[in-house]
């Protein structure tokens, strides 16, 4: 997308409307920010242009419309921000998100992309307010909104299904989370290609920690060595560190330290990588005790 073009309509439609930068800015972001974007230096975030949008009196769309790709990017970069803050554990800033969102016909005019808020607003009701009944009721709502047993599961079906079994596994009803595991396992299985490829990889992990607590300790094993293989044929981060830490684990539980040493050392490898420091801190106290 031409940010260029965007940030010129918007300082045009300001001085239009006859407000500041400042004016502009206000309730959304810094007036220094305005004046970047205005000047094409940086692009606004989608959640900023859609509040500029609206304090401007335009539809969100129009600035997609002039740019040089669809609007479509709009809700990519949605997703891509709700990705994100949902991976790094910013549970508050991606429900601020969602709940400014859900005023944007983008998406509660398209049930697709509601299904995309109706999914963190389940996570958020979980995480932050621990309230797991209404969180399964919002995951399946969610879920309602586009599926059919006419049509393969969807990867947003997927990531909801997921989402509810992990829910059911906190919660340590471990046969319920399975089922739900099961099914994403199966509509994986049952298609052709996967855009989101890390979809496979949180499934085997997510499989493998239930499997675990059961004791199931040489099969989650088998989940953590295939998802591996998945990572390094897609050529996928996200995972590596989270599945050697696994496999090592598995092997403490059975009382083999030196077959768990080894796991350990390539997960807090792949957590440095990531600057995870919990993880890091953690991971590097354990190998130190065991290594004595």
């Amino acid at each position: 997308m031409d940010y260029s073009v965007i940030g010129k309509k918007i300082k045009e439609m300001r001085k239009a409307v006859g407000i500041t930068q400042g004016e502009l800015a206000e309730g959304i972001c810094t007036q220094a920010l305005i004046s970047r974007i205005e000047k094409g230096d940086i692009y606004p975030s989608a959640t900023a242009l859609y509040q500029i949008s609206v304090k401007l009196g335009v539809d969100v769309n129009y600035f997609f419309e002039i740019g040089t790709t669809p609007r479509l990017d709009y809700i990519k970069e949605v997703e891509r921000q709700l990705r994100g803050l949902r991976v790094n554990r910013h549970f508050e800033e991606m429900n601020e998100l969602v709940k400014t969102e859900e005023k944007n016909p983008l998406f509660y005019q398209d049930n697709v992309n509601l299904q995309l808020l109706y999914w963190h607003k389940g996570i958020y009701q979980y995480e932050v307010k621990k309230e797991a009944d209404a969180a399964f009721e919002l995951l399946h709502f969610a879920y309602q909104l586009t599926a059919s047993v006419k049509k393969a599961m969807t990867e947003g079906e997927m990531h909801i299904l997921a989402s509810i079994g992990t829910i059911y596994f906190l919660i340590h009803q471990y046969e319920e989370a399975l089922v739900y595991y099961n099914q994403v396992e199966a509509a994986i299985r049952a298609t052709e290609q996967l855009h989101d490829k890390s979809i496979k990889t949180r499934l085997f992990y997510n499989i493998s920690r239930l499997l675990t607590r059961i004791g199931k300790l040489e099969e989650s094993t088998d989940y953590c060595l295939k998802a591996i293989k998945w990572c390094f044929e897609e050529e996928l981060l996200w995972g590596l560190g989270e599945l050697h830490y696994q496999i090592g684990y598995n092997y403490e539980l059975a009382g083999d330290l030196p077959k768990a040493l080894p796991y350990f050392k390539h997960a807090l490898h792949m957590f440095e990588i990531r600057k995870d420091e919990v993880y890091v801190s953690f991971l590097t106290q354990k190998i130190e005790e065991i290594s004595k």
